[in-house]
């Protein structure tokens, strides 16, 4: 006889699945930084008794994955669309934790409309500067007290470390940063804000968003951390390249916060190294290789690339305030689908089944290594 399982059954069934997970992540990086996860809808309304318990058992922050971003948050002027942010706000609450705003100010995933007059015409510095204004006002300040930290710009740098050409920078100017943060802080003094932004460990991306934190501080802006996004290879960045990045922010005397940290272990689909959404490739064979399952061999060399990188991450607890995987299990992350669509992708610590690879493991030994040096 078909039946439906209750949540509760569902969830008492997880529990019991991880109850042999040796530890919690976040009870093992107390001390160090808070460790956590971005969400889908699905996770934080409940839909998703397996991911939710993933996410209660192990993480002490969480990230939204879309449902702050301008086009799902101010679809339309005069609309704001709340229903689904206020169930994310209301998770973290529930259940403890840190919670994220991601993100106000970013060139992609926001409407046309912004950007442009009644006529369609491009909108002038003025209004493009009003709406900012409201936008910020409006969606940080009903979280006021509840969201403790906001990425306020995202990506604004290109690789080369310049300024990223966006509607942003073109109709108000490079100013257009400090006000996004001068406005944040407006609407809630108390909250943590990020410039968070990708490859900041490629040398000349380094630098440029260096001078731009040096440039946001001259200016007033309260920026309390840069998020590197850490959307990682198997080579990339090199060691060598997470410390020197983490260190040059340390040395600016702001926080560090790994933002949306994955590993990549399929092949590269393109020369370029970044993260840009926009990037799309043909889909081809010999870029899912491992379509049937993940080799213990690539399991094996996965777990030491996290391994490494905590370590260095440890290396930098005071500096390194906060470390979020951008998905939960593997079977979540956006990488089964960027920038080639129907991959099978495996760059978390959990498996499609919500179970902890070795590559969870090796992050725990690294905690406990880095506690007794």
């Amino acid at each position: 006889m078909a039946f439906k399982l209750s949540f509760t059954t569902l969830l008492m069934a997880g529990l019991a699945a991880h109850a042999q997970t040796p530890a919690a992540l976040k009870d093992v990086f107390k001390g160090y930084f808070h460790v956590g996860a971005a969400l889908n809808q699905a996770q934080f309304e409940d839909r998703d008794a397996r991911g939710g318990i993933i996410v209660r058992t192990q993480f002490d922050t969480i990230s939204p994955e879309n449902v702050l971003k301008w086009e799902s948050v101010h679809p339309r002027p005069d609309a704001y669309a709340f229903d689904a942010p206020d169930k994310y706000v209301a998770f973290g609450e529930k259940n403890h934790m840190f919670i994220v705003g991601h993100t106000l100010v970013w060139h992609s995933q926001v409407p046309a409309w912004v950007f442009q007059n009644a006529k369609g015409e491009p909108l002038d510095r003025d209004g493009l500067l009003q709406r900012l204004h409201d936008h910020i006002r409006t969606v940080v300040g009903r979280y006021k007290g509840r969201i403790g930290g906001w990425d306020v710009v995202n990506e604004a740098l290109n690789e080369d470390g310049t300024m990223r050409q966006t509607p942003w920078l073109k109709i108000i100017g490079e100013d257009y940063l400090l006000k996004a943060f001068e406005y944040a802080h407006e609407a809630d003094p108390k909250a943590e804000l990020y410039y968070n932004d990708y490859s900041v460990e490629n040398q000349a991306k380094r630098n440029g968003a260096v001078e731009l934190i040096k440039k946001l501080k001259a200016g007033g802006a309260a920026v309390t951390a840069i998020g590197l996004q850490g959307h990682d290879k198997m080579e990339w960045p090199t060691i060598e390249q997470q410390d020197a990045t983490i260190l040059a922010f340390q040395q600016l005397g702001i926080k560090v916060n790994i933002t949306e940290l994955d590993v990549d272990v399929l092949p590269a689909a393109s020369q370029q190294r970044t993260a840009d959404v926009g990037l799309s490739v043909e889909a081809h064979a010999k870029l899912n290789p491992y379509a049937g399952g993940l080799p213990d061999t690539v399991q094996q060399a996965l777990a030491r690339r996290y391994g490494d990188l905590f370590a260095v991450f440890c290396k930098y607890r005071g500096t390194v305030s906060r470390v979020t995987f951008w998905g939960v299990t593997d079977g979540d992350s956006w990488l089964n689908n960027w920038p080639v669509r129907g991959r099978t992708s495996y760059p978390l610590l959990f498996d499609r089944q919500g179970q902890p690879k070795p590559a969870f493991q090796a992050v725990i030994r690294a905690a406990r290594q880095g506690s007794v040096k």
